[in-house]
């Protein structure tokens, strides 16, 4: 926890971005039946009936600090799906910086060794080179700020809507992500490591000094 903290507490290094990311898994649903206006203007009432066409796996970043956030669905979250969202942060999004600093849960698929089972070790070495990763502890996923942006995306574009295919899904989360990007909608991340040493006093081992 403490050291997630201290990456927060870094100043901005365009050279060394904090990036967070995150996973969400999502149920894709269509309609048993046409939806019908409730009126004009307003959203369409959903037939409780519907249909269910797989899952999917939305993964998140963002960089807080330059209000930057991406999100793209895919079929599987599976070592080699990580592995290839982590290439395109680095060479699509990131292609000039000295290093990324990735702070993600510890999923099993969150590591250097999904690199090289998706790419050959050289391409898989050079692109662990250029990540600094640091993994939220165990049921302290909260420290991941990557999972406020995913709340927002839930409130903001997702709710209770129906979408049952990926193209129409990535639709909508790159219509999301743009908008939200133009208005630099950045978090104000306000817990410190002095915090947490006093309202999660509860954690630390107590130390008898007699």
């Amino acid at each position: 926890m403490e050291d997630v903290l201290a990456v927060y507490s870094r100043p901005y290094n365009v050279d060394y971005p904090v990036v967070c990311m995150d996973e969400k898994p999502l149920q894709l649903l269509s309609d048993a039946r046409k939806s019908i206006p409730v009126s004009k203007g307003n959203p369409v009432r959903y037939d409780s009936e519907y249909v269910r066409n797989g899952t999917c796996s939305i993964f998140l970043f963002t960089e807080p600090l330059n209000g930057w956030r991406y999100a793209c669905a895919q079929e599987r979250r599976t070592k080699i799906d990580w592995a290839n969202q982590i290439k395109w942060l680095l060479n699509e999004q990131y292609p000039d910086v000295k290093k990324v600093v990735l702070v993600m849960d510890n999923l099993n698929t969150h590591n250097i060794s999904s690199l090289y089972e998706a790419f050959e070790p050289q391409e898989a070495f050079a692109l662990s080179q250029r990540l600094e990763i640091h993994h939220t502890p165990k049921h302290g996923s909260w420290l991941d700020i990557a999972e406020i942006e995913l709340s927002a995306l839930g409130r903001q574009c997702l709710g209770g809507r129906r979408i049952d295919n990926l193209q129409d899904l990535n639709t909508e989360l790159q219509a999301w992500f743009v908008d939200r990007n133009k208005k630099q909608c950045g978090v104000d991340w306000q817990f410190s490591t002095d915090d947490a040493r006093i309202k999660l006093k509860r954690l630390y081992p107590i130390i008898n000094k007699n």
